[in-house]
Parts: C-alpha cells; sequence; structure tokens
C-alpha cells in the first residue's frame, strides 16, 4: 500500500522533525501548518497553508486531499503566558476542535486513514498539579483532571472504532529540536540567554532555583517513533512514553551549553525569563545587527517558551519539585530501542540555530 502521511503541527518542534523522519524514509508527506516548516530534507513535499481554528478553511483544504494513509497529529493551541492557560476550559476546546477540524475532513473526502498518532505529554501524569508516579507509567488508571489530552483521546478512540483506523499516542518529555517560535522549546530560549549575557559581559549563571533532576527527549528520536508506531502492529492502541534514556541536572548540563554558546559559565544567577528576557530585547536587536543574524525579533525567537523555562528550571524554588520520571519499559518491549545522549541532544539544537544564523556563533 501507498503510504501518505499528513503531518498536522509542522511547523512545531515535533512537526518539523516528524516531516523530515516521514521523508527520510521514503513516505508522501504533506505538511499542514500556517508557515512552512523549516526543514533540510531534500525530498519533495507538499505543504499546506491551514489554520486548525477556521473549520472552513481546514474543511477546504483537507477535504481536496486524496491518498492520505497517516495522521500525525501534533498541532497544539497555547496561549499567551502559557502555563496558566493548562487549566483553563477554553483552551482544552479549542484543542480538540482544532482536531475534529483535521480528522474530519480527511474522513468524508474518503482517504483511507489506516493510523492515527496523537501527542500527549507528562501532563497526562498530572506534572503541572500534584506529584507524579514514580516513575509513570502507561497502564495507570487515568489521572482524574481536566485536561484537553483527555478530550481528543475520548474522541480519538471514538473515530477509530466507527472508521476502523488504528491509533497510537506518544507522552514525551521535555521535548528539545529545532523549531523557533513555539510554545514549549528550550534550545532557543537558553541560546539567547547565553547570547545576551556574552553580550553584556556577563557569565551565563543557572537562572533557575534548586536543583532538579529528570529527563528530555530528542525530537528526531521522537519523531522516530512516529514512523514506527505508523507501521508496527504492536504499537496499535496503545501509550508510549518516550525519552532519550538517561536522566539530567541542569547545573551539570549547564557548562555542555554555556561551551557550545561560547559564553562563560558562573554562579546561580536567579532570573524569571519570561521578565528578563524581554527587558534585553534592544540587546538581541542589537546582537542581530552585530552578528548578521536572521531579523528575527526576541519575541517571535522565544514565542512562550520562556514562560516554559521557568517551569523547568524551577524558578523561583527553594524546595526541590517532586521528581518526574516515567517508564519507557513498554515502548522498548515492543521493540522501538533507540536512545539518545540529552547533552548531546542540547548541544546538536543549539549548534544548528546557529549554523542556521538564528543565534550568534561561539
Amino acid at each position: 500500500m501507498s503510504k501518505k502521511v499528513l503531518v498536522a503541527g509542522a511547523s512545531g518542534v515535533v512537526g518539523a522533525a516528524a516531516v523530515e523522519a516521514f521523508l527520510r524514509e521514503g513516505w508522501e508527506v504533506v505538511a499542514l501548518s500556517r508557515r512552512a516548516p523549516e526543514i533540510d530534507s531534500p525530498h519533495p513535499y507538499t505543504h499546506l497553508a491551514v489554520d486548525l481554528q477556521d473549520a472552513a478553511a481546514s474543511r477546504a483544504a483537507l477535504g481536496a486531499l486524496s491518498g492520505v494513509t497517516h495522521l500525525v497529529y501534533t498541532a497544539l493551541y497555547e496561549k499567551p503566558g502559557l502555563i496558566a492557560g493548562w487549566q483553563e476550559q477554553d483552551q482544552m476546546a479549542t484543542n480538540l476542535a482544532m482536531l475534529k477540524n483535521c480528522l474530519e475532513p480527511l474522513e468524508a473526502a474518503g482517504n483511507p486513514l489506516a493510523h492515527v498518532s496523537l501527542l500527549q505529554g507528562t501532563k497526562a501524569y498530572g506534572i503541572h498539579l500534584h506529584p507524579m508516579p514514580i516513575p509513570a507509567r502507561e497502564r495507570n488508571p487515568r489521572d482524574p483532571h481536566a485536561n484537553f489530552y483527555w478530550l481528543q483521546e475520548d474522541y480519538l478512540k471514538a473515530r477509530a472504532a466507527a472508521a476502523g483506523f488504528r491509533w497510537t499516542i506518544l507522552r514525551p518529555q521535555l521535548i528539545i529540536g529545532s523549531a523557533y517560535g513555539v510554545a514549549m522549546n528550550l534550545a532557543p530560549v537558553i541560546g539567547a540567554y547565553g547570547a545576551i549575557c556574552r553580550e553584556l559581559g556577563q557569565p551565563m549563571g543557572y537562572p533557575g532555583g534548586i536543583s532538579w533532576v529528570w529527563e528530555a527527549v530528542d525530537s528526531r528520536l521522537l519523531a522516530n517513533v512516529f514512523v514506527w508506531a505508523g507501521s508496527a502492529p504492536q504499537a496499535a492502541g496503545l501509550h508510549f512514553n518516550v525519552t532519550n534514556g538517561d536522566v539530567f541536572e541542569w547545573r551539570d548540563l549547564w557548562p555542555v551549553l554555556a561551551d557550545t554558546l561560547g559564553v562563560a559559565t558562573g554562579p546561580d544567577t536567579p532570573r524569571e525569563l519570561k521578565h528578563w528576557l524581554p527587558e534585553h530585547s534592544a540587546v538581541w536587536d542589537r546582537l542581530v545587527a552585530k552578528h548578521g543574524l536572521r531579523q528575527v525579533a526576541l519575541p517571535a525567537l522565544l514565542g512562550e517558551s520562556h514562560h516554559y523555562a521557568d517551569f523547568c528550571f524551577a524558578y523561583g524554588m527553594n524546595t526541590p519539585p517532586p521528581p518526574a520520571f516515567v517508564s519507557t519499559i513498554r515502548l522498548r518491549q515492543a521493540g522501538f530501542t533507540e536512545v539518545c545522549d540529552t547533552q548531546e541532544t542540547f548541544r546538536y539544537w543549539l549548534q544548528s540555530m546557529i549554523d542556521r544564523g538564528i543565534l550568534p556563533k561561539a
């Protein structure tokens, strides 16, 4: 059977990596996003510039597609400020509507969908609300809190039962990748922070709070799980936690980040990046001109990710946050065994942004 995948949210940190991975494996790819994804693949693909919040535009664009066998859904709606929106009902309703606006036109047009992959995360285990089970396992009962994950999941399961396609749901931990101007990617935040510190003649002190050990996943590895899940019978009807396979602590990782960015490390320097970075927008503009970087203003670089950084760095916390570890045993036992070194993940993506002229050279 010819394999044709629609990647929804293709310009995001996960979606762009998924487009690359499916192209590399020889799939026909349709990338759906408001702006085209930035990828390195030499292989051709189709881009649909669609806002999934616009039901009419979605019906018109997606209803014209044919032959789509797989859907990888990574699209996401987040509110300004990020964290508060995680518990707000209108944000949950918007994310459900977006999934419906994507899937229903595909089905109505008669596309032969065989498999749909959906993206969740550790908020499924209540990381933003309370201590998680250690490790959090996919077989645990659903955490009893309001979440758009549950709305999308229940809808997807119902559509799969009615239409006969398979589904897989992935739950990654702290995704790091190529995209900037997105809701949750720490690479551009760390890169901008280091570059501004260097321009100011300051060391790159760790801006967060108390020590916090946890896990991350490289967007490339996550994308490979999407490719695997689309064809692996053993992935059908299951949730999978996804991580690089190691753990890290921010202060131990910090010298690697500083070295990649060409800035000295220093003592801890608690800074709330959601305020500190915008306050230094003029310094960033000076850096862009000085180094001939892409004309990307600081808000466009950061998206909402500087709010996410404060959460991830435990800014303002004097007692350790609850541990946040997930088990990836189910994924390994199902046959996906790739791993990635988290130090190399951060180094790779920071260097990628330097090479692409988004961050200044070290």
